[in-house]
């Protein structure tokens, strides 16, 4: 899977970014290579958010699929 990222300076140094495919989904880093270790989280943590609470209805069912 590819994903876009916008990456951003931050003002008061480092660097910050925002994955606009999945809402929600940001981090930051002090350096480049920071910003990149904290974004494969991110991206990790935003796509396994568990949604086995969420009843399932006559009219949707939840599934689970592999990306």
């Amino acid at each position: 899977m590819k994903l876009k990222v916008i990456v951003h300076e931050a003002e008061e140094g480092g660097y910050w970014a925002e994955v606009p495919s999945i809402p929600g989904c940001a981090t930051q880093g002090e350096t480049f290579e920071e910003l990149l270790s904290n974004l494969y989280e991110a991206v990790e943590g935003c796509l396994s958010v568990d949604v086995s609470h969420i009843p399932a209805t006559k009219q949707g069912r939840v599934l689970e699929i592999a990306v």
